[in-house]
């Protein structure tokens, strides 16, 4: 038996345990678990701190050294993470459906743990927690492979949520992390049908097509967030000029950080200049169409690539459309069906975008930087799918169950009478 498989049988077998709690041993654990984290923050910073001089050595770029950077308020947001997942309702045995049918047989649709979940991730030492925390309320055992850049972060994490398990009288194995970082391993891992019941991959591009393209375990996949500002020809330009910063500026390394503008004609002579110089103001390179770089100087050149890309970075692709159609119709072909945002007065329009969209999540108004399951409700986030499966969009608790049905009966029967 190799490594890899040894050790998610023992996660199978733990998460057995986990799915047998009740609710507010769980919810204990957690608990123990944050305190465990902050109790550990030594240990955890200065090993995060190595994980960071090596990343700059090597010279990782900086979308990624902010997602690997941990300090004394990101360490404390972890920990609030888990009291906040501990404080959602457990969707475990919840009945989303019951009815009584003719025959008097009552079905009901009750939600179970999916069993053994496999988390890939890269330089994303937060997901350790966050992972642990909703896999386990949910009744779930976690493998955790993170990427190499975050590994002694990640262990050192994982340290300290484990001793909070076995203290609860669950196996540590409930919470597997993966030292052997070797891709045939978690080649392997991906095969593994009889024991892991879900892969999320986090992380860039490559690696979630990597994971969907070698897995025959069940995938959860977003490949990238290439998400829209459309700014419709009658929007109060004040509220497009601020949901177009916080969308693009407050935090450009995440997946829901804007990367297109998409400006109606109506609106581009007046909206454009003061959109390019606010956010030249906050370093953000421009890169718009003809139409755009007519209204202002400075802007580079966009190409077809630049409305495709994730830059994950301060640089943002411009199109001037002519209609609300012409918009959606930009947004269909270079979209990633993660998060779109109109700005409008018109409820009318408003309605037409979201119905035309089929995006995991679209705004109204609002900006982009809501994706976000803590945001819309749902705690910490396992992570965001773009893959219309049991989950779309944010995933939360609910997203790591399934339903199953239980019918409960007085002794029917379906051939046999009298």
């Amino acid at each position: 038996m190799t490594d890899i498989r040894h050790l998610a049988l023992r996660c199978r077998d733990a998460a057995q345990v986990v799915a047998a709690l009740p609710t507010v041993a769980k919810d204990a654990m957690l608990r123990a678990m944050a305190d465990a984290l902050l109790s550990d923050a030594q240990a955890i910073l200065a090993a995060n701190a190595q994980d960071m001089a090596a990343a700059q050595a090597k010279g990782v770029g900086p979308a990624m050294l902010d997602r690997l950077r941990l300090d004394d308020a990101r360490l404390t947001g972890i920990a609030d993470a888990l009291r906040e997942v501990a404080a959602l309702p457990d969707p475990v045995g919840q009945v989303t459906r019951r009815e009584t049918r003719p025959n008097g047989i009552c079905v009901e649709r009750v939600r179970t743990p999916l069993g053994v979940v496999a988390m890939i991730y890269e330089a994303r030492p937060n997901v350790t927690a966050d992972a642990a925390a909703l896999c386990l309320k949910a009744g779930n055992g976690v493998i955790l492979r993170g990427g190499s850049e975050a590994l002694r972060s990640n262990l050192a994490i994982a340290a300290a949520l484990q001793r909070a398990l076995v203290a609860a009288g669950v196996p540590a194995a409930a919470l597997t992390i993966v030292e052997d970082l070797r891709r045939e391993t978690m080649l392997e891992l991906l095969q593994l049908t009889d024991i892991v019941d879900l892969a999320i991959p986090r992380g860039g591009e490559g690696l979630i097509r990597f994971v969907a393209e070698h897995a025959r375990v069940p995938v959860i996949k977003h490949y990238k967030g290439v998400c829209h500002l459309y700014v419709d020809a009658d929007a109060d330009q004040d509220l497009a000029l601020r949901l177009l910063v916080d969308g693009k500026v407050s935090r450009p390394s995440a997946c829901n950080a804007l990367e297109t503008l998409l400006v109606h004609a109506g609106a581009a002579a007046e909206f454009l200049p003061r959109a390019a110089a606010t956010l030249r103001g906050h370093g953000v390179e421009l890169r718009g169409d003809a139409a755009t770089r007519a209204i202002f100087a400075g802007a580079g050149e966009a190409t077809e690539d630049d409305y495709d890309a994730e830059y994950l970075d301060l640089v943002i692709a411009i199109r001037v459309v002519d209609s609300l159609q012409a918009a959606i119709a930009h947004i269909r072909r270079h979209g990633s069906d993660h998060t779109e945002v109109i700005v409008t007065r018109d409820a009318g329009n408003a309605e037409k975008f979201v119905q035309a969209l089929r995006s995991a999540v679209v705004m109204v108004n609002a900006s982009s930087r809501f994706s976000d399951g803590g945001e819309l409700g749902l705690g910490a986030e396992i992570g965001i799918s773009t893959t219309r499966l049991h989950a779309y969009g944010p995933m939360g608790l609910e997203a790591l169950t399934v339903e199953r049905f239980v019918v409960r009966g007085e002794g029917q029967t379906r051939n046999i009478h009298g």
